[in-house]
């Protein structure tokens, strides 16, 4: 009896502490829809169906990558194309200036948006530490479909269905957070070099660190604060 009392009162405990995933008729039926055929390209790539999730977003050549995680490292799954962001390259400042943010993100079950009026978003977590260290202002950067954007990153309904999926069915399958790097450019010195004019090379700079590592170690990489600029 008392093994009994002791099983009871551990699924009691994990039942309280369950993390509720927001979820909607539209988003179920877009899971219906799309996570079969989803699964079955994971399988052709060899990478398990409820795998860990990592986004990554280039801004200038437009396009949103899907990693997936196998064994001890991510591996990419697909790429796709961004509809449409605002403001051009350089990070977001304050609220209402039109642009789209650039840094590392996280992604909580809570920032899914199941109803959007873009049809599906997720909150990319804007502005994080940095930003706020650094006095941003601004919320409610979304990557979202209806390819219309005023500081987010906007994709078809199409592509937010099957992205909104994959970041849900990792949710489900228990990853807790999902990162989401956005960078300007692919952080190597030849763009660094063709972009320096602008005013936010130092920023870029600073940036850099993480999609070395990344691209050397296919993990995310883990940073801090340290002043108001990113440390590694």
């Amino acid at each position: 009896m008392p093994k009994l009392i002791t099983l009871l009162l551990l699924i009691l405990l994990l039942a309280l502490h369950k993390t509720e995933i927001p979820d909607s008729k539209r988003a179920s039926d877009v899971r219906l829809k799309v996570w079969p055929k989803l699964q079955k390209e994971l399988k052709e790539k060899g990478l398990a169906p409820y795998g860990s999730v990592y986004l990554r977003i280039i801004k200038d050549i437009s396009v949103l990558e899907v990693w997936v995680k196998s064994a001890n490292k991510y591996q990419l799954f697909k790429t796709y194309d961004v509809c449409t962001y605002s403001g051009g390259l350089g990070t977001k400042t304050r609220d209402g200036d039109g642009k789209s943010p650039e840094g590392l993100y996280t992604i909580e079950p809570k920032q899914l948006n199941r109803v959007s009026n873009y049809y599906l978003a997720i909150n990319v977590g804007y502005p994080n530490v940095v930003d706020q260290a650094k006095g941003y202002t601004g919320s409610a950067i979304m990557v979202h479909g209806h390819c219309a954007s005023i500081g987010c990153y906007a994709m078809t309904d199409a592509r937010i269905e099957e992205i909104y999926t994959l970041v849900y069915e990792a949710f489900t399958a228990g990853q807790k957070q999902i990162r989401v790097d956005i960078f300007p450019f692919r952080m190597d010195d030849t763009n660094l070099k063709r972009y320096a004019v602008y005013k936010q090379d130092a920023f870029w700079r600073s940036l850099k660190p993480a999609y070395e590592l990344f691209e050397k170690r296919q993990l995310p990489v883990d940073y801090h604060l340290k002043g108001k600029d990113y440390a590694y």
